[in-house]
Formats: C-alpha cells, sequence, structure tokens
C-alpha cells in the first residue's frame, strides 16, 4: 500500500530538521512553496506540519509562520543520583540537570488519600492506608522539566515539617526529608517505562503530543525493610532523557 503523500512530506521534512539543514529558530519554506516544491494540495502540506508540530519540532506562529522549535539539551540521570554528594541543597533532580539551587523552582499541591489497590500493592501495605499525596512540577530555569506524585505514609508524616507544603522544596530531596523523622533510607528501587504522552503530560510539560515521555516508579526503602515513599509515576520528556548504570562485574 502507497503511503500517504502527508506522511511521505513530513518524513522529508523531519530529514531535513535533523541534518541540520533547517537549524534550531530556523523559518522553514511558506506553505506556497511547500505546495510548489512537493506539488500537492496545502491540505496535504498543512497535515504534514501538523504531525511534525505534534511531535515537538516545529511551532507556528499567524505572523512569523513555521520555525523550527529549539530543542532543550539532553539530561542523563546517573544510577548513582540518590547518594549523598555532600553538596549543600543538591537533590536528584538538580544533579539530573545540571543546575544549582537558585535554578531550581517547584509548583505543589498536597492531599490526603487512601491507598489505591496498586498504591497497595506498590507500598505493600493495606488498601485504605492513609497516605500524603504531593504532585510537583519541577522546573528548571522556568522550564517544565519533570512532574511526578510522591506518596508518603500519612502515619509517618503527620504533624511533621514534612507534611508541609512551604517547606518544599527540601534542601536534599527526598531521602534528607525522611532522615529529618528518623527513616533512614537504605535502597531505592525504580522501574522505568516508556509511552506516549497524556494530554495533562503534554501540557504541563510544554511537549508536542507525538513526543515520547519516560515514566518512572520510584521507591524509598528504609533500613528496616519498609517501604516508606511511592513515587508513581514520575514524568520527564524521553527524547532528551538518557538512563545511565554503571554494572560493576567484580564486586
Amino acid at each position: 500500500m502507497a503511503q500517504p503523500e502527508y506522511l511521505r512530506i513530513a518524513a522529508d521534512l523531519r530529514r531535513r530538521i535533523s541534518s541540520g539543514e533547517w537549524a534550531p529558530g530556523d523559518q522553514i519554506p511558506t506553505l506556497p512553496e511547500l505546495c510548489e516544491h512537493y506539488r500537492v494540495s496545502q491540505t496535504t502540506v498543512r497535515n504534514a506540519i501538523g504531525l511534525l508540530r505534534g511531535e515537538g519540532l516545529v511551532e507556528s506562529n499567524a505572523r512569523a509562520g513555521t520555525r523550527v522549535r529549539p530543542r532543550p539539551p539532553v539530561h542523563r540521570m546517573a544510577a548513582d543520583r540518590y547518594r549523598n554528594t555532600g553538596a549543600p541543597h543538591a537533590t536528584p533532580f538538580t544533579r539530573d540537570q545540571g543546575i544549582g539551587w537558585t535554578e531550581y523552582r517547584l509548583d505543589k499541591r498536597f492531599e490526603k488519600v487512601q491507598a489505591s489497590t496498586e498504591l497497595a500493592a506498590l507500598f505493600e501495605c493495606e488498601p485504605g492506608e492513609r497516605l500524603l499525596a504531593r504532585h510537583f512540577v519541577f522546573y528548571d530555569n522556568d522550564q517544565p522539566t519533570q512532574m511526578s506524585t510522591s506518596y508518603v505514609r500519612w502515619s509517618d508524616v503527620a504533624g511533621t515539617a514534612v507534611a508541609d507544603p512551604i517547606n518544599e522544596p527540601w534542601p536534599g530531596g527526598t531521602r534528607a526529608q525522611l532522615e529529618s523523622i528518623g527513616i533512614h533510607v537504605t535502597r531505592i528501587t525504580e522501574s522505568f517505562t516508556a509511552a506516549m504522552p497524556t494530554e495533562v503530560e503534554s501540557a504541563v510539560l510544554r511537549i508536542g503530543a507525538g513526543t515520547p515521555v519516560l515514566r518512572y516508579t520510584r521507591r524509598h526503602i528504609a533500613d528496616t525493610g519498609r517501604i516508606v515513599e511511592v513515587a508513581h509515576p514520575i514524568v520527564r520528556r524521553g527524547d532528551t532523557t538518557v538512563v545511565d548504570f554503571a554494572i560493576d562485574l567484580d564486586a
């Protein structure tokens, strides 16, 4: 079966962008110019450009036309980002982004919830246990880069500074928070999946509907073996995130 014309044109435009023929910020040819070049209708070209817009490769403005969208830098998530480094205020997020405390901003919303069947399985607790849900959007220099919902047991944090959103962002992150209330974390697990973004994720992270996201579930586990925090999910744009693992075979 022949490939639809708009897909063929989108593939060619995508190639010209990825090759550097059009750099970030460059204006691509006008609609009439593209129609003449590809010998197709305006509807076909609009569909091709719409596909690229959904992938986050271009952005259109009624006055400025269509331009190649600047791409954010790639960030590497190192396997040891949860270790204490001695750097004041540093959190796993600021280490991932390579930014300082003054470049870090956080939107937050807290609410009390009951553990669903899914959350109960992650916490290894009974469904219905009271939890504190902390909804976060992380910013790197005003660019939304990560969103997450982090759950802690209400019995652990009730009446403590951890339960008050005024204290976010917390220097040192979740591990430091838990240490402040006498919970010593000795293990962290993460499970990764990739998918296309939901409408909410696209809007919050300011990405096109065609830009994949990386979703992962994190668990903080105390020295007693008890699971004391579950972040489910953490969401980042997938095309600019690299997860690094180091495996010491002789350890």
